[in-house]
């Protein structure tokens, strides 16, 4: 299956990143001895074929999005998509037959996905969003930075040519997902996953054509099951450990529901069943196997963390100290390897503090420490983390997510 899945990508797809959102890629070589053991018996499948997902992609959306370019359909499928925004709304005439078709299928919730954890997910979301937004926005993107197969596609792609829309667009996905409507009717969800899927596919199709992608990847394809699901686990795997670490009270049924949300977001994206982990012990377990033959530094990376931490510092002020600021936070978030993977300066008050004012805040904020305790440095990373998530959202509302048709100027 998995050779099968491989070489219908190659030709269907034209010789074939999550928008994102963690050792170098293992040499093929040490990758061969490390393998793929997770077995689909912990997925929500509960079954499955078992086939290495690093040669697995998209096998419905691939050869639509290479047709689609091929055909020059690209643009006027983006203009009509423009404002196709809500899970509800239907799709608007004049788009091409076969792209119909699978829009209409690719925005159905699977049969397993259960609205009262979906609910009850929407309310952890707002009670714990602080914390959330935390980690799968600057804790997610620059442990994104250290995952040289995903910080060379985007910064090969289309949007890595403009970082502060790429970023916009990837907040977008993301407050999509934490919304309280997320998967209602009135909610956006559906609609980015289904954007962000054919995205991937368009990605998938068009970066084997940049020489400039081509001499540094060491595949042939960008964007497998395997990369998703790596992008995936540095978002609700990669929150759900820290928040624990950080001693927030954390219910058995909040934790399940946050897990199921982002279980069907992942299915949505286009991640078979069999891959897309059961519990949270299944979610530590894979993301155990496979983060670590997919991390590490790139010279791609340190330039976009650049990027990424000088746009958080903007939203900051003064100016004297919010660069500092931003570097020794995430620092904080991802730990001394990756942030010096990502060329992260150290700063030597920084890097003291933050690790000392955090969690007074999280004591603070769940109520457990009074007001007067709190230092003033906690108040200082809790409204710099507020103006993040406010120019983003703000910025989420002016732009929408588009198929590229193209890639990285050259």
């Amino acid at each position: 299956m998995a050779e099968f899945s491989r070489r219908k990508a190659l030709i269907s797809g034209g010789g074939l990143a999550a928008l994102g959102a963690l050792v170098a890629a293992a040499p093929a070589q040490a990758r061969s001895l490390v393998g793929w053991s997770w077995s689909p018996g912990e997925s929500v499948a509960g079954s499955g074929a078992g086939a290495d997902p690093h040669w697995v992609w998209d096998a419905e959306a691939d050869p639509l999005l290479a047709s689609l370019l091929e055909r020059g359909a690209v643009p006027k499928v983006n203009e009509l998509l423009w404002n196709w925004e809500r899970n509800d709304q239907p799709l608007p005439g004049g788009l091409p037959a076969d792209l119909r078709d699978f829009i209409e299928h690719a925005r159905q919730l699977p049969s397993w996905a259960d609205r009262d954890k979906l609910e009850r997910a929407a309310e952890f979301n707002k009670s714990r969003g602080i914390y959330l937004n935390l980690c799968n926005g600057p804790g997610g993107g620059i442990l994104a930075t250290a995952i040289p197969k995903e910080a060379r596609s985007v910064y090969y792609s289309a949007g890595g040519a403009d970082m502060e829309d790429r970023v916009a667009k990837t907040s977008l996905f993301g407050f999509a997902v934490g919304a309280l409507n997320a998967y209602r009717p009135d909610g956006t969800c559906i609609v980015e996953c289904v954007k962000t899927r054919l995205v991937h596919a368009a990605v998938r199709h068009l970066l084997p054509q940049s020489p400039r992608w081509k001499a540094g990847a060491d595949e042939d394809i960008p964007i497998s099951q395997e990369d998703m699901l790596v992008t995936w686990h540095t978002l609700p795997t990669f929150a759900m450990r820290k928040m624990r670490e950080w001693e927030v009270p954390i219910t058995d049924a909040e934790a399940e529901a946050y897990l199921h949300v982002w279980q069907v977001t992942a299915h949505m994206l286009g991640i078979a069943d069999e891959y897309i982990p059961a519990t949270w012990a299944a979610a530590d377990h894979q993301s155990d196997q496979i983060l670590a033959r997919n991390t590490g530094p790139t010279p791609e990376g340190v330039k976009l963390t650049d990027v990424l931490l000088g746009q958080l510092a903007e939203q900051t002020s003064p100016a004297s100290t919010s660069r500092p600021l931003c570097n020794a936070l995430a620092r904080y978030l991802v730990g001394d390897r990756v942030a010096d993977w990502d060329g992260i300066q150290r700063e030597p008050v920084w890097d003291r503090v933050i690790p000392e004012a955090w969690p007074l805040l999280v004591k603070f904020r769940e109520g457990l420490i009074p007001l007067p305790m709190v230092p003033e440095a906690a108040w200082t990373i809790d409204e710099a983390l507020r103006k993040y998530i406010f120019f983003y959202l703000t910025k989420g509302q002016e732009t929408k997510i588009e198929i590229p048709t193209h890639n990285r100027p050259e």
